[in-house]
């Protein structure tokens, strides 16, 4: 064993730090004794060190499950940087990294892996695990494990597997900064091996707390444009769907706060772009879901603002606690719209209300792919095939009938695939009703938050677990004054504006074709606009009246201003006859630009909404179009109009048809663009 003073020199010539808190040292002194140790303490405490600092004395290589890839990457660099061997796996890097990566683990040459918890289904991982030399397991963000987690991953359950086969004296250290009683207890049993827990104090005095109530969408943008020019620094902005931090995004912009938006569907190299933009500090604030935050270490961010309450006050305290761990004074502002529909219900309830009760598909669905896989093993994007669900809820799914033992995975021909387990017990859908109603009752106490008469952060803290904390006063319930939006004429003027120019992007530009990022007019669900198309398409409506081509023309314009096309083509229809045509043909009048009616069917197709996933979408349009007179777009510049952008299968189609047939660009223009389930977005890291 090491003393205190000796370790305290080590981690001034490693780390840079002069002293451990007592509760640090307390979890790594059992560490180095060989204990399994629980430590539940608030973001910014400091618990890495409790992993990272052993795992430098420790004789083999300290394996750390994360789910959290910025993490990984910032982690990695940083010991890098102190001269410590380090080193990642997860789905970032490419395969050949991540083999060698396990090579560099079995050889010695490094003294911490981090590894995604999903990366435990490769075979690969499999087998080195066996043959390591292993020092310490570290359970990151351990919540994860525990089905009573606010964020609980089934896969995640299999690090205890590995836990279990590890002898009694390795040390095992599972942190998380929000664990209720009840998820502590869940990872104290799952773990076991007298396990030891530490608690710490969870107050955040250094915030500043705020609840804004509202009764629009509107109300909470102007909020925004009139306070963040005041507020100090830079922050984040967390929104509630990914349509919704390109709109805040827009609107912010136009009220000169520079901002950029982020959420899971932009890729890889432009999601790590904006993030070290985030450390850098170029923008004002990141308008974002949920999926950026988690493990970045920027301890100056002064500002967390939600315009959507999370899903319980675990997420919330969280999600703030991304802010502030410098200890300097920090905001944090929580917008609620108490307005309610004709049902009653408070609009703001809603969206996190969908999430908890889509979380798992229906028992119905759950037993189909058990009948799929009764039959065969199947891969996932076979099942995706034969069950026409995305990939998402399938996912959940297959975790979940693992963790029930009813299938497992299989390596066939190199392939991995899913097989029933005859003789498996039935599904038991038990848990996930229970799981159901604890989520629904912690959406109720996020509800309470908002009006509470108590101080926020004690309300935060009790809810957590920490009842020590009597009384704090840091939050518009107590010695802060109230924040409310007043709207003044000037604004409404505003916000009008914004919306009357405020035209959604297509994003299909891709090295495949020629396409470029195209506009819609609107989105299908916003406004009248859904329900006029469907009139038309659907009731016999008659062609698209002249207000939607009104409105696509000043998206055409804001796009694309005076940018010169040859030609026109429209595409051909399913169901719609000859709506698009006519509406295409008054676009070209109006904008006098030649148009085509050569753009053809193959073959016949099926509406694209009656599918749900990506793989469906795709295979029933491939190959489906023609043009009869193909020399006649070589060299052009081409309009391409539909109705409604889905998926955007269609379109990347006839792109790719038309640039091998010589087009030089062709550029998307349609009515309204769909609000899909993709953009209605949970936590993606």
């Amino acid at each position: 064993m090491i003393t205190r003073s000796k370790a305290e020199t080590i981690l001034k010539q490693v780390f840079g730090l002069e002293h451990f808190y007592d509760e640090q040292w307390n979890t790594i002194e059992r560490l180095l004794r060989g204990e399994r140790m629980l430590l539940i303490e608030r973001t910014g405490f400091g618990k890495s060190l409790c992993y990272q600092f052993p795992a430098i004395l420790f004789d083999g290589v300290t394996i750390i499950f994360s789910p959290l890839i910025a993490l990984m990457r910032d982690q990695t660099n940083a010991l890098k940087a102190k001269g410590i061997a380090a080193r990642y796996i997860n789905s970032e890097q490419a395969p050949e990294e991540n083999t060698q990566a396990i090579a560099d683990a079995l050889e010695g040459n490094i003294k911490i892996l981090y590894i995604a918890p999903e990366r435990q289904e490769n075979q690969e991982w499999i087998e080195a695990t066996r043959k390591m030399k292993l020092s310490m397991i570290v359970i990151d963000e351990a919540h994860t494990i525990s089905v009573w987690g606010h964020d609980f991953r089934p896969a995640f359950r299999r690090i205890i597997n590995l836990v279990n086969l590890l002898p009694k004296d390795m040390p095992v250290l599972a942190t998380t900064a929000t664990a209720t009683l009840r998820v502590q207890q869940d990872i104290e049993q799952q773990i076991g091996g007298n396990l030891q827990t530490i608690r710490g104090n969870l107050l955040r005095d250094n915030f500043h707390l705020y609840v804004v109530e509202t009764q629009s969408e509107e109300e909470k943008m102007i909020g925004l444009a009139h306070w963040l020019k005041r507020l100090p620094g830079t922050g984040l902005i967390y929104v509630g769907t990914r349509i919704q931090t390109e709109q805040y995004a827009r609107w912010l912009q136009q009220n000169e706060i520079d901002c950029i938006g982020y959420n899971a569907g932009l890729d890889g190299e432009q999601r790590k772009e904006i993030e070290q933009g985030l450390m850098e500090n170029r923008w004002k604030c990141i308008i974002s879901t949920n999926a950026l935050g988690m493990g970045i270490d920027k301890p100056d961010i002064r500002f967390v603002i939600h315009t959507q309450i999370p899903a319980s006050p675990i997420h919330y305290y969280q999600e703030i606690g991304r802010a502030g761990r410098d200890e300097k004074p920090t905001v944090a502002i929580l917008f609620y719209n108490s307005s309610k529909d004709a049902n009653g219900v408070q609009e703001d309830y809603k969206l996190p209300k969908v999430f908890i009760e889509s979380a798992r598909p229906t028992t119905n669905t759950y037993l189909k792919v058990i009948s799929l896989l009764q039959e065969e093993p199947l891969g996932l994007y076979d099942l995706m095939r034969k069950t026409n669900l995305k990939q998402t809820p399938l996912m959940v799914i297959k975790a979940d009938l693992i963790e029930q033992d009813i299938i497992k995975e299989v390596i066939y021909n190199g392939c991995k695939k899913y097989e029933y387990q005859f003789g498996a017990n039935p599904l038991d859908t038990t848990i996930f009703e229970e799981v159901r109603s604890a989520k629904l009752k912690d959406l109720d106490s996020m509800v309470d938050y908002v009006f509470t008469q108590k101080p926020r952060m004690k309300y935060l803290c009790d809810f957590l677990g920490d009842t020590e904390l009597n009384f704090h006063k840091n939050c518009d319930n107590t010695d802060l004054v109230k924040r409310k939006v007043k709207v003044s004429e000037k604004d409404k003027e505003l916000i009008k504006s914004f919306w009357d120019n405020y035209f959604p992007e297509l994003v299909v530009e891709s090295s495949k074709s020629n396409l470029i990022n195209g506009v819609a007019g609107a989105y299908y669900g916003i406004s009248h606009i859904g329900t006029c198309i469907h009139r038309c398409k659907y009731e016999q409506g008659g062609d698209f009246p002249d207000s939607l081509l009104k409105m696509t023309l000043q998206a055409f314009r804001k796009r694309y201003g005076n940018k010169q096309f040859d030609l026109i083509l429209y595409v051909p229809p399913t169901l719609s006859g000859d709506l698009v045509k006519n509406f295409a043909h008054k676009i070209s009048v109006v904008l006098k630009i030649p148009i085509s009616d050569q753009l053809k069917k193959t073959r016949e197709t099926d509406a694209q909404k009656v599918f749900q996933n990506s793989i469906l979408k795709k295979d029933n349009v491939a190959g489906a179009f023609c043009l009869t007179e193909p020399e006649l777009i070589i060299g052009k510049s081409i309009l391409l109009i539909d109705d409604i952008y889905d998926s955007g299968a269609t379109i990347k189609e006839i792109g790719k048809m038309l640039s091998k047939a010589g087009a030089i660009e062709i550029a998307p223009l349609v009515i309204a663009k769909t609000i899909g389930g993709d953009d209605l977005e949970k936590r993606k890291d």
